[in-house]
This record gives C-alpha cells, structure tokens and sequence, in this order.
C-alpha cells in the first residue's frame, strides 16, 4: 500500500511539475517584424477610392496565445511616412490643415483592455492620440500562428474630423469621407 501511495504521489508531482513547466515556457511574441508588418488605410477622396499606408512605425506588444486578454500593445507611427495619391496629395497631407507632421510627428496607439472572443479573435480597446487629440478607438483583430510568428491582421473605423484632420474646405465629408476603414497587419516573433 505504501508502494502505490508513494508512486501516486510521485506520478502527481511529476504532472504539477509538467503542468508548472507548460504555463512557464508557454510561447510569448513581443518582437515586431517590420519588414513584415503594414499599416495600411482607404478612404473616398472626390467620390473617388483611395488608399494608401504608413511605411515607418515602431513598438512593442506582449502576446502570449494561452492568455491572450493579458496581452498588451503600443506602437508610434511615422506621419511623415504617409503615402497615397501623387507627391502633391502627399505634401498637403504633411500640412496644417491634415496632419501637421511639423508639430506632430507621431500618432500612438496603447491598448487598454483585450477581450477574447475565441476561436483566434480578440476586441482591443484602446486609445489613439493623433494630431494632439486622443480619442477611444476599438479594434476587430484575429490572430493565428505561421511557423514561429503570431499573425494579427486588425481593422477599426477612423473618424478623421474627431482628429481635425482636414480643417477649412477640408472638413467637408462629401469631398473627402470622415470614415476611415484601417488595417493593421502585424508579424510578432517569439522573444
């Protein structure tokens, strides 16, 4: 009796230990791949379609797939990094009356709260600051594991006035809409 005692208690402890070891060394992503990653825009411009992105932004995000409401992201774009259209469309959005990338080179992002919807989806609330005006912003995001990366491709609306980008004649939303759909695709590496 005290052999089968004895080697249940041993194959217990042996499974804790296992159990312990997994939720230790469970896969954390927090190295963004920017080679990789993209954030991207559309918008309508004169009844016309236009898209267009940020090529420089940086950060950092903690994702770990077994907590995944835990996980945490921050990331600083690069409003000069701005493309769309021609150079001329490109060079107005710099200005005042859009972006003002002399006064306010960056936009950032911070998440506050993460809700795990399942199945590789997640609700991101957080707070985006641009042009000196943060406002609440919530994200639609579903994430998936390729090789050893964390895939997230993520999508909310914009509201540009919200932001005063585009003030004067600009702030007409038959020229140019106030929604703004954006996509985030975002490449982790294991860290």
């Amino acid at each position: 009796m005290k052999n089968y005692f004895a080697s249940t208690l041993r194959a217990s402890v042996a499974i804790a230990a296992t159990l312990f070891a997994i939720q230790v060394f469970a896969a954390q992503y927090s190295e963004i791949d920017i080679a990789k990653s993209k954030i991207s825009f559309a918008s309508k411009l004169m009844g016309s379609n236009l898209s267009g992105s940020f090529g420089k932004f940086s950060g950092k995000v903690t994702f770990n797939p077994d907590e995944p409401e835990k996980a945490k992201a921050s990331l600083a774009i690069d409003i000069a990094s701005f493309t769309a259209g021609g150079e001329e469309l490109q060079e107005e959005a710099k200005g005042k009356d859009w972006f003002n990338t002399k006064s306010f080179p960056t936009a950032n992002f911070v998440s506050e709260s993460v809700k795990n919807l399942g199945a590789g989806k997640l609700e991101i609330h957080g707070v985006l600051t641009m042009k000196g005006k943060s406002e609440p912003v919530l994200i639609s995001a579903a994430y998936h594991v390729q090789g050893k990366q964390m895939i997230f491709d993520a999508n909310f609306q914009l509201l540009r006035l919200q932001y005063a980008l585009g003030s004067g004649s600009w702030s007409d939303t038959s020229a140019v809409a106030n929604e703004v759909p954006v996509k985030v695709h975002l490449v982790l590496n294991q860290k």
